[in-house]
């Protein structure tokens, strides 16, 4: 049986990727390689994946072949909290959407989905 252990985030600025990402997720404190180019942000509940940082010169922006679905209870709260901390709208809710696209420092793409309807985000 595979289960997933880590989603790996490719970055150029390495310190300032890890930095949004532990903040954003609340993941526990990185484990880095000894070369300084790699570390793993260890999920807290220890049951669902890890994400990993990695610095790269290659980088793909826009719409990628995966991205992460972050699930918030309250998506207004999540949205402004991750704007706050250097993330930027890429596409806002459409009519009916549940899901708002953000991009962090560095550009790549992933969206803030709402679990409780009543708790969506908007642009004001």
């Amino acid at each position: 049986m595979l289960k997933i252990g880590s989603v790996v985030m490719n970055c150029k600025d390495f310190e300032a990727t890890l930095a949004f990402w532990q903040e954003a997720l609340g993941f526990e404190p990185p484990r880095r390689s000894a070369e300084g180019d790699f570390a793993i942000l260890g999920n807290p509940d220890q049951n669902g994946a890890n994400v990993s940082i990695q610095k790269t010169d290659e980088l793909k922006f826009g719409r990628n072949r995966m991205h992460l679905d972050l699930f918030a209870d309250d998506q207004k709260a999540e949205v402004e909290r991750l704007l706050q901390l250097g993330a930027t709208v890429h596409r806002a809710p459409g009519a009916g959407d549940d899901f708002v696209i953000l991009a962090d420092p560095e550009g790549k793409l992933f969206c803030v989905i709402a679990v409780d309807d009543s708790k969506r985000w908007s642009p004001t």
